[in-house]
């Protein structure tokens, strides 16, 4: 039985007045990828902080590895830090490729890291640009030195939010097999936020939709895209404005 990752439940997430997720029920194993889907402003960001334990819930609690997390009781620093997340605008620092992929680990107290760091820019194929100025790279490259400085970590869990958005097909390509590799072989669960339907479909292992703060529905990628339980589901897969 595959094992349960995350567990949310009941959590609800407010802005003063205004609340912009509220989630019934949703479970998230270990080593699958999660496609999530749905309009700007359905909630998808805001579930991504509460997964990385970057916000804690309004209300309600998130369960990781069956440890309840709430406001009352957040998730410790030991917890937060098996979980990364990789930005849409990746925020680079005015140094090294090199520098910028090791200083994850800098933060973490560790002192070499010499071989994790190779090994992360030979995964995203930037291993001839290690020396070169991170913020001269193009908007592609930019995102492999963040994917990069994720996974020279080793996270349980991958968290990304738009990774290809207004990039080129080559790039799109290579950070959907970065990605893949990253699942496949190290066993990483990844949770990716995309507008592109079809990149949800070469990704995910389940697919999720969010409208107006809610799950409408989840389901594995076959059964997402060609039986959908919900209507709004297919409207949505078919491009009819449902929001």
């Amino acid at each position: 039985m595959t094992e349960l990752l995350y567990q949310v439940h009941e959590v609800r997430q407010s802005y003063g007045d205004r609340t912009v997720l509220h989630v019934d029920d949703l479970g998230i194993c270990q080593g699958e990828v999660l496609a999530l889907i749905g309009p700007s402003g359905a909630g998808k960001s805001t579930l991504l902080r509460l997964l990385n334990f970057l916000e804690v819930p309004t209300a309600g609690a998130i369960s990781f590895r069956g440890q309840p997390f709430n406001a009352d009781n957040p998730a410790p620093l030991e917890v937060r830090r098996r979980v990364t997340t990789v930005f849409q605008r990746p925020v680079l620092l005015s140094r090294s490729v090199y520098d910028n992929v090791r200083y994850g680990l800098q933060l973490r107290g560790e002192r070499n890291g010499r071989a994790e760091v190779g090994d992360a820019l030979e995964a995203v194929g930037l291993t001839e640009f290690a020396r070169q100025q991170a913020r001269t790279l193009s908007g592609g490259e930019a995102q492999r030195v963040a994917l990069a400085r994720a996974l020279v970590l080793r996270p349980d869990v991958l968290l990304l939010d738009e990774p290809t958005a207004n990039l080129d097909p080559y790039n799109v390509s290579l950070i959907e097999q970065i990605i893949r590799r990253s699942n496949q072989e190290q066993g990483t669960t990844v949770v990716v936020v995309t507008h592109n339907l079809h990149q949800a479909r070469r990704l995910g292992t389940r697919v999720g939709l969010l409208l107006d703060g809610t799950v409408v529905e989840v389901a594995n990628t076959e059964q997402f895209f060609e039986s959908p339980s919900d209507p709004r589901t297919r409207r949505f897969i078919h491009g009819e404005m449902v929001y």
